[in-house]
C-alpha cells in the first residue's frame, strides 16, 4: 500500500491514526507554511487504494498538531497558532464543541493520556509551559514551569502512570510527574541544539528517545541522565518528528527537514531504510496500531501519505 492525499493550499503539520478505526487519519494543517492564515483539520479513510474526506474543520488560526481521545472515538482535539486547544466531534461539523483558550503563544505539541478512563490532555507552547486538561473543564488543572524556551514536544509515558516528558528548545528532555508541578523529576540535556521531538519506548519504561535541530536523534536511559545510550546520525537537518514503533521493539522511525522518513533499528544503531517522496519538510508522522508497520507521515508540500516501508514488511 502507498496511498496520497494532497491537501490544496494546506501544509500538513501533523498526523494521527485513530486508536479506534485502523483505516483513519486525522491530519493538522496551516496556510501559508503555518505563518499566516487558517487551519484545517482532516478527518480521512482509507478506502481500497484512495484515501477519502471523512471530515473536515476550519480554524481561524494555524493547526500544529492533533490527538484523537482515547475513549471517544469520535473526538479528536487540534492545537492553535493562537495558542487554543479545539475540541471537535466528527459527527458535529458546525464548530467546535469548546475550545481551551490559556496559552499565550502558539501550542505546539498535545497529548492524550494512555489511560482510557480519564479524559486528560497535555498541551506544550511557545510560551514555554506545559498545561494538564480535563476537556471537559474550561480552566487547566496544573501548569507545569521550569524550561527556558519554547515546548515542542510533549508525551505522557505509555508504561508509566502520572509520567510525561517534554522536549525543548532549552536543549533539555524533561520527565515529569504530574501530580507534581514544576518539579521535573529528570532533566536530561539531550542535545546542543533545540530539541523538537521526544518519544517513549513502548516496551521499556525508562527509554525516551529525543531528535534536535542538529539533526541527531539519541537515545536516553532516564535513570541515567548523563549517559546517552545511542546516537543515530544521517539527518541532514533537523528531526522534527520521532516515533516508537508500537510492534517492534528496536524499530523506530523519524522524519525530518531534509524532506526524508527514516527507519532505524536500536539494536545495531543502523538506518533500515530511508524514504524520500516528499518535496518539502516532513512535519507529521504516526505507526498505525493496528496494522503492524503502516506508517503516515504529512508535508509542507501538501501531501499526506499512507505506506508500509520495506523495512517494516513481515519476514516471508
Amino acid at each position: 500500500m502507498n496511498l496520497s492525499f494532497k491537501t490544496n493550499s494546506r501544509h500538513g503539520y501533523s498526523v494521527k491514526f485513530s486508536p479506534y478505526f485502523p483505516h483513519r487519519i486525522a491530519c493538522a494543517t496551516s496556510q501559508y507554511y503555518g505563518i499566516a492564515g487558517c487551519g484545517t483539520l482532516f478527518i480521512l479513510d482509507t478506502v481500497g487504494d484512495q484515501i477519502i474526506v471523512v471530515q473536515t474543520f476550519d480554524w481561524k488560526e494555524g493547526l500544529f498538531d492533533v490527538t484523537w481521545a482515547e475513549n471517544n472515538e469520535n473526538i479528536v482535539i487540534s492545537a492553535s497558532g493562537d495558542g487554543t486547544l479545539q475540541i471537535w466531534d466528527i459527527n458535529q461539523p458546525k464548530g467546535p464543541l469548546r475550545v481551551l483558550a490559556e496559552h499565550t503563544k502558539e501550542v505546539n505539541s498535545i497529548d492524550w493520556s494512555q489511560t482510557r478512563d480519564e479524559n486528560l490532555l497535555l498541551s506544550g507552547s511557545w510560551d514555554g509551559t506545559i498545561k494538564l486538561w480535563d476537556i471537559f473543564q474550561e480552566r487547566s488543572l496544573s501548569t507545569y514551569k521550569g524550561h527556558d524556551n519554547i515546548v515542542y514536544s510533549v508525551n505522557w509515558s505509555p508504561r508509566l502512570p502520572s509520567c510525561f516528558a517534554s522536549g525543548s528548545g532549552d536543549q533539555t528532555v524533561r520527565v515529569w510527574d504530574a501530580r507534581k508541578h514544576n518539579v521535573p523529576a529528570t532533566v536530561i540535556p539531550a542535545h546542543q541544539a533545540e530539541i523538537l521531538t521526544c518519544d517513549w519506548s513502548k516496551y521499556d519504561e525508562n527509554i525516551i528517545i529525543s531528535g534536535g535541530v542538529d539533526g541527531i536523534i539519541r537515545c536516553w536511559d532516564i535513570r541515567k541522565t548523563g549517559c546517552c545510550l545511542l546516537e543515530l546520525l544521517g539527518h541532514q537537518y533537523a528531526v522534527r518528528r520521532i516515533k516508537t514503533s508500537p510492534f517492534v521493539r528496536n524499530v523506530i522511525a523519524s522524519c525530518s527537514y531534509d524532506f526524508s522518513v527514516r527507519i532505524w533499528d536500536l539494536t545495531s544503531g543502523h538506518q533500515l531504510q530511508m524514504i524520500e517522496h516528499h518535496t518539502e519538510f516532513v512535519y507529521g508522522l504516526d505507526w498505525n496500531l493496528h496494522i503492524p508497520g503502516q506508517i503516515a507521515d504529512c508535508s509542507w508540500d501538501e501531501f499526506v501519505r499512507i505506506y508500509q516501508p520495506i523495512a517494516c514488511l513481515p519476514a516471508s
